[in-house]
């Protein structure tokens, strides 16, 4: 899987541009023998050859059909970060009750019924169910005001903060066919991102809620707790087998809390971080894509592959 003796390493992403034009510009320029490009994908046949040796996926878990299309082309031999397999079963709820199990202190947190749902169902489907929902017992576990939040990891889906009962029916009533969460809030100004990049590397970088950006690098705790942070993600990217992940922190008083253990497609932007905080991960992530063309793990599948 080549194109003129070269490695050939494929974005498949949305609306970004500043990232992957920075990390594909950085390949293309600084790595002799990689060539760097967006994948092009139109209808993908059970014969198809896949040319990329490496695809460095942003998009499939919104995009059905590019899901389909890494997959396939793991099981072709291409090395796909994140591992789609991995990322298609990642949720928030599970990886928060994981986190717990591992004594790790989390947000309460509660997973809702769907309030629809995309397939064809009668009254019987849902015998399991009770109902009617008991709304307060609800918020009087969880407390508020709570985050009502999509389940699926990676990204801010619609997510809203709840204050009461009324405004909890009122975004459920909107969720459609989305599981949803909701999720104590942990009222604190110190919250930290910590990326991981290829399960060895670590940015953390402090988060203002006030401005919606990531502060200077030197805004960083001074009592171990940078360490720690970084150590927990090092092992939840460990855990999942992630090469890129972000973990989320609240600090509140002497409490740490983990809010988020994976976020597989973190936003890397511009107007989100520093010059320094983005170039950082671009060349990351540019050096990891180059190494594992070079020398590809093996990639876990979810099914045992034998000789027929």
């Amino acid at each position: 899987m080549s194109r003129e003796d070269k490695k050939l390493v494929g974005f498949i992403i949305g609306r970004e541009h500043e990232m992957p034009d920075a990390v594909m510009r950085l390949l293309n320029e600084g790595y002799d023998g990689i060539q760097a490009e967006m994948v092009k994908m139109g209808g993908t046949f059970f014969d198809e050859i896949i040319p990329y040796d490496v695809i460095i996926d942003r998009m499939s878990h919104e995009i059905p059909y590019y899901h389909a299309y890494v997959k396939y082309a793991a099981l072709g031999g291409c090395y796909v970060i994140n591992n789609p397999f991995v990322w298609a079963n990642d949720t928030k709820f599970f990886a928060g009750a994981l986190m717990r199990k591992f004594g790790i202190k989390m947000p309460r947190t509660a997973v809702l019924p769907n309030k629809d749902i995309a397939t064809d169902t009668v009254p019987d489907s849902f015998r399991n169910l009770k109902y009617p929902m008991d709304w307060q017992a609800i918020i009087d576990y969880i407390g508020s005001p709570a985050i009502f939040k999509d389940v699926r990891s990676g990204g801010r889906r619609f997510a809203h903060r709840v204050n009461n009962v009324d405004e909890l029916i009122q975004r459920y009533d909107e969720s459609g066919t989305r599981t949803m969460i909701l999720q104590q809030v942990i009222e604190s100004d110190l919250q930290y991102h910590v990326v991981v990049v290829g399960g060895e590397k670590t940015l953390l970088m402090p988060y203002s809620l006030s401005t919606g950006r990531y502060s200077e690098e030197n805004d960083q705790p001074n009592d171990g707790l940078a360490e720690r942070m970084a150590e927990i993600a090092l092992k939840i990217a460990d855990v999942y087998g992630y090469e890129i992940n972000m973990t989320e922190f609240v600090r509140q008083n002497d409490d740490l809390y983990l809010i988020n253990a994976t976020n597989p497609s973190p936003l890397i932007g511009r107007d989100l971080m520093t010059e320094t905080q983005f170039d950082w991960l671009c060349r990351e992530i540019a050096d990891l894509a180059a190494r594992r063309a070079a020398d590809p793990p093996k990639m876990k599948f979810p099914v045992r592959m034998v000789d027929f």
